[in-house]
């Protein structure tokens, strides 16, 4: 590619030829050396990027700024959270206008005879202390003089006397715990370092349960930390060692178990450690041998009150069910053979309805599905659960056609739950639901708060609709079309196509600040819900996976298609936007149809996939066999990965203007992948549009941290895209007001 004579020449890293051969097949990469982290030529050559990109996109500056005012100036910056309780307190968090964190703190809770006044939070005010309110963390206190701050987990013991903290001041997930007294406020001295993501204490306080990660980024290790003594003294509690599994804990809803997951995407194994007897160490329900996919939960079932309660496990399971659904099994049968095994059937399999899990009040069980595309909560009563008297489930009811639902918090004692509840133009809300009572039988919704917009948000002045484009087999796609109200179809509109599908991650209905200043400009937002994500259930992820994968990126181009032809979009104005292994999605999406966008813009890109999954000492890559297929043991899945990584298959073809947006210290998808991508792109691109490299240098696998940097950063991307597509302006009435 030659540079446009206004603009300097882009970066040419040196070319040092490595061979890879597998299968018979030899690729030779040129860049491979820019791997190499320490080395001080690619530093200098990753900041001469940055240097690059900032003299390509400065006549984007004044829009850049223009959307980060509308993004601030829509959010009230002074805010806070609404309390949660547990135990004995009420947890909450301020942010204030010119801060970049929160600040943590909490206020005693009081009890009475009066259970629902004892779970309605107390009334917060911005500003305004409450009567004996206490700080447990200031995210900005912590991050002064820090290049990157990040809280990757807390804890709080039961009697509410000491709090954990884990922190990240790097980028790359892995944290730093430190235990602070609440009844003083002094730090203890014990400091664990190199801790994963998740903390946990013992029910008596005196124990702390963390993961450890291996040289590839995987949790492998779950250790027990006992306060007060040497942190190289702490036990192994367990230790995965198949470097295919993810391994991770969390304390049952009644907190009498710690509950270890050891997954992939395809099975699992739980096991279960009785804080009344730990002594008899962990617990399998049922073994990975098995291949089944499963969540447990200890459960007491009593079927009737002759035959008394019955001790076993709740189960999540997808055995002879792919959209799972939720079994009990007593520990009698947990201890047969497993096609011998009697399991109760409470919530059936149903193919329009995937189960996703499980949570367990003392009345109810807390069902987490999705049906019609939409994450969604229902309540199953515990009265005559498992016998013929069971009762139906129960839903709360909302009105919008899209919207998300899920449970953010539950106490197994509380008279309500809260849930988190949000549309495209919804902003978050906070309800308390009251669970269904004699007097109250369907339940109640109470609105504890709503995020404020300011500006003059309206949400009537945007729409959003579900529609289908069709596949090239004929599969229909799912397609959520958000606009301002004034946008019509056939207007010759910008639009900008927006995807993941990867890992069963569905792109759920949320309200999103920035994305406002698109649609103001009339960019038609379009999300399309491909195959490989989770909206449409489990066969909807298993047809857009290994060697179906490829079913993803023609998803995507088919929904850029159907978006034409439908009239919403202008076929010269369409944008492509994804990260992670959504990044991937753009660069194969670029290798396949690249006349169909006028700008790409991938975050943090997986798209030297091949070579990280033909590695399996590299981050996560063994993790990646049961997503992608095992490319080093398997020359059809070799093959088929060899088709379609976008880094091998750049071709002499005009690409759009691209920009690649990673971090230095991105631990799951290296900075070494857009790197290599973007170098390839302008030796072999036919057009004189320019190929960018954007790199945090402090940053990890979401960017800076801080919420106006993060804000910057999100106009960064709205400006490249609104640029490109000649979509600078407001509509008339549009924007703050």
């Amino acid at each position: 590619m030659t540079a446009s004579p206004q603009l300097p020449q882009p970066p040419r890293a040196r070319k040092v030829p490595a061979s890879r051969t597998h299968h018979g097949d030899t690729f030779v990469d040129d860049y491979e050396w820019l791997r190499e982290k320490e080395n001080s030529e690619v530093v200098d050559h990753l900041k001469a990027e940055n240097a690059y990109q900032e003299a390509v996109t400065a006549g984007q500056e004044p829009l850049r700024e223009a959307i980060f005012q509308e993004i601030k100036g829509r959010t009230q910056e002074t805010d806070l959270s609404v309390p949660q309780r547990k135990d004995e307190w009420w947890y909450f968090a301020r942010t204030i206008e010119g801060q970049n964190y929160p600040v943590y703190c909490r206020v005693a809770a009081t009890d009475s005879s009066d259970p629902l006044a004892d779970w309605t939070p107390p009334v917060v005010e911005a500003g305004v202390g409450l009567p004996g309110e206490q700080l447990l963390l200031d995210g900005n206190a912590e991050a002064e003089g820090q290049p990157f701050f990040s809280v990757g987990g807390t804890a709080v013991t039961q009697d509410g006397n000491l709090y954990a903290y884990a922190v990240d001041n790097s980028g790359d997930e892995r944290f730093t715990v430190r235990f602070k007294d609440l009844r003083d406020g002094g730090l203890l001295p014990d400091v664990i370092e190199g801790a994963f993501y998740g903390l946990a204490f013992s029910p008596d306080g005196s124990r702390l349960f963390y993961t450890v990660v291996d040289d590839s980024w995987r949790p492998y290790q779950i250790r027990v930390h006992t306060l007060g003594t040497p942190v190289d003294q702490d036990e192994l509690l367990y230790q995965e060692d198949d470097a295919g599994l993810w391994l991770g804990f969390e304390l049952s809803s009644q907190r009498t178990h710690l509950v270890v997951g050891i997954s992939c995407s395809e099975y699992s194994e739980v096991r279960l450690l009785d804080f009344a007897d730990p002594g008899a160490g962990l617990r399998t329900v049922i073994s990975r041998d098995a291949r089944v996919l499963y969540e447990a939960e200890p459960f007491q079932l009593t079927p009737s009150a002759a035959a008394g309660p019955v001790d076993g496990v709740l189960l999540t399971h997808n055995l002879a069910a792919p959209n799972s659904m939720l079994s009990f099994v007593a520990w009698a049968e947990l201890a047969k053979p497993l096609d011998t095994q009697d399991w109760l059937t409470l919530v059936p399999h149903s193919d329009e309805v995937r189960v996703n899990g499980v949570a367990v009040l003392r009345d109810f069980l807390v069902l987490s599905v999705r049906k019609d595309t939409l994450e969604r909560v229902q309540f199953l009563p515990r009265r005559g659960l498992g016998t013929p008297d069971q009762e139906a489930v129960l839903e709360p009811a909302f009105q919008e056609e899209l919207f998300t639902s899920y449970l953010s918090a539950a106490d197994y004692r509380a008279p309500s739950v809260r849930l988190e509840y949000t549309s495209f133009f919804t902003p978050t809300r906070l309800y308390d639901f009251v669970l269904p009572a004699p007097e109250r039988p369907i339940g109640e919704l109470l609105l504890r708060r709503e995020q404020p917009v300011l500006g003059g948000y309206d949400p009537g002045d945007y729409v959003a609709t579900r529609e289908w484009a069709t596949a090239s087999d004929g599969a229909r796609i799912p397609l959520s079309v958000l606009r301002h109200r004034s946008v019509q179809a056939g207007g010759g509109n910008p639009g900008l196509v927006y995807g993941y599908g990867s890992y069963e991650v569905s792109m759920d209905p949320g309200f999103g600040v920035a994305r406002l200043s698109l649609l103001d400009r009339g960019v038609v937002f379009v999300i399309a819900h491909i195959r490989g994500g989770g909206e449409l259930g489990r066969q909807w992820y298993e047809d857009g996976k290994k060697l179906a994968k490829k079913n993803t990126f023609t998803d995507f181009v088919a929904a850029t298609d159907h978006l034409v032809k439908s009239g919403w979009v202008d076929p010269t104005r369409v944008a492509a936007l994804g990260g992670s292994a959504g990044g991937l999605l753009m660069g194969a999406v670029a290798n396949l149809a690249p006349e169909k966008y006028a700008a790409i813009i991938a975050q943090v890109p997986f798209v030297d996939a091949l070579t990280t999954i033909l590695d399996p000492e590299l981050p996560l890559s063994a993790l990646e066999w049961e997503e992608w297929g095992n490319p080093i043991t398997d020359p059809q899945v070799y093959a088929c990965m060899k088709s379609y990584t976008p880094y091998e298959n750049i071709r002499p073809v005009p690409y759009p203007k691209i920009a690649a947006v990673t971090s230095f210290n991105d631990t799951r998808v290296l900075y070494v992948e857009p790197a290599k991508w973007v170098q390839a792109l302008r030796e072999t691109t036919t057009s004189t549009e320019p190929v960018v490299l954007k790199i945090e240098m402090d940053g990890g696998h979401g960017g800076a941290s801080g919420r106006y940097v993060q804000w910057r950063e999100r106009a960064w991307d709205y400006a490249f895209v609104a640029d490109a597509l000649g979509a600078r302006e407001l509509l008339p009435g549009a924007g703050l007001r």
